[in-house]
């Protein structure tokens, strides 16, 4: 494999590097590396892999978080990998911040109260998704395939570990104090665990029915389930997307987000958002994404499987499939609504001559812009 040079084959910028340096992670980087001859001034990091975090393992299973102090620029939103082993359980908790989750393979049982004791208990498999509102307790326990999914959080400076759980309340609460709470002697709470015990390992449970837990006041009246591979998604000739926020998963009130598939050849279109900042997950094939930060500055970053983009708000940027396989990824947003401008759509419904004179735009231009929004487009062969 030949050893990469900063140097750009179009305009021959650049020269050898003949110091010590990552090969790997050059090669892992090319964009980064030998930058487009369009990337100008600066722009602050907006990437940063699961790979290189902190990697938090327990007997039940493992975690891995990406936060602003990994991500500055991330503030608006953090995440959680987290892979439970079966029977793995997430330990009864709660968090200042909701929760919004993706299920990236296997299987689990969430469950959920209420402020009015109304409950929720539930399996969710691949593709699916979750959302627990702020201040709402619940768990996760991995079924008989294990698990591993993505947890999203509306407050960068989130940190799964250090979370609100039962176990670590009640080892940090008198004993006498427990007694009285719950009616019980003292020596009832003998066994409980000396702190917080986060991931834990347990036998998979039954069957949903077996597990069900009737609440005189009924169930949460918005589910915190949805089934996003089961939507029809908006197909174009580059791939495909599917939205989920408060129009089509009203319990998710406060983080939107879209699946994307970019085919080979193809790519997310230039395009911004109008209410807030972008946090993606890369879920696989590889790609590159530049983002433009208006007054002249432009940077472009690479992406696969794993890693976490990021955009604030109002950059435009795209996404484009850099390899020969399906790229997919994740847009989330702390918002309750998916919103996007369409470069193309924006153009297409804007007076023609107007559009011409401000770019001095070709005819074969102006014949290509489109009414209907392409969120991927397939691009020709260069």
């Amino acid at each position: 494999m030949p050893v990469p040079q900063p140097i750009r084959r179009s305009d021959g910028a650049g020269g050898l590097d003949l110091g010590p340096r990552d090969v790997m992670r050059d090669l892992e980087n090319p964009n980064m590396f030998v930058p487009p001859a369009t990337d100008a001034g600066l722009l602050p990091n907006m990437k940063m892999s699961f790979s290189d975090t902190h990697m938090q393992l327990n007997q039940g299973g493992w975690s891995r978080e990406i936060t602003v102090r990994d991500l500055p620029i991330a503030t608006t939103l953090a995440g959680v990998n987290m892979s439970l082993i079966p029977g793995g359980v997430r330990e009864l908790h709660w968090h200042q911040q909701a929760e919004w989750a993706f299920m990236i393979r296997g299987c689990a049982r969430i469950t959920s109260v209420d402020w009015q004791g109304r409950n929720f208990i539930a399996d969710v498999g691949q593709g699916d998704l979750w959302y627990f509102p702020a201040g709402l307790p619940h768990s996760i326990q991995a079924l008989e395939e294990g698990c591993e999914f993505l947890l999203v959080f509306d407050d960068g400076h989130f940190s799964d570990l250090n979370t609100l759980s039962i176990s670590d309340w009640f080892a940090h609460t008198p004993k006498d104090v427990l007694a009285a709470n719950f009616g019980v002697p003292q020596e009832a709470f003998n066994g409980i665990p000396s702190g917080q015990v986060y991931i834990f390992r347990d036998q998979v449970p039954g069957s949903l029915e077996s597990q069900e837990v009737q609440s005189p006041y009924g169930t949460v009246p918005l589910a915190f389930k949805h089934s996003l591979l089961a939507q029809e998604p908006l197909k174009t000739p580059g791939g495909s997307v599917r939205i989920a926020d408060s129009g089509n998963f009203p319990a998710a009130k406060t983080i939107a987000a879209a699946l994307v598939e970019i085919l080979p050849g193809a790519m997310r279109e230039l395009h911004w958002h109008p209410n807030n900042d972008e946090w993606q997950y890369y879920l696989s094939g590889q790609g590159r994404m530049t983002v433009f930060g208006g007054n002249g500055i432009a940077r472009t970053f690479d992406y696969r499987a794993g890693d976490v983009g990021y955009v604030p708000f109002a950059m435009g940027h795209y996404v484009q499939n850099t390899g020969n396989e399906t790229l997919w990824f994740l847009e989330m947003f702390r918002s309750p609504r998916f919103e996007d401008i369409s470069l193309n759509q924006w153009m297409a419904l804007t007076p023609h001559q107007l559009v011409r004179a401000n770019l001095n735009a070709s005819p074969e231009l102006m014949k290509s812009l489109r009414k209907v929004k392409w969120p991927v487009v397939k691009y020709p062969p260069r």
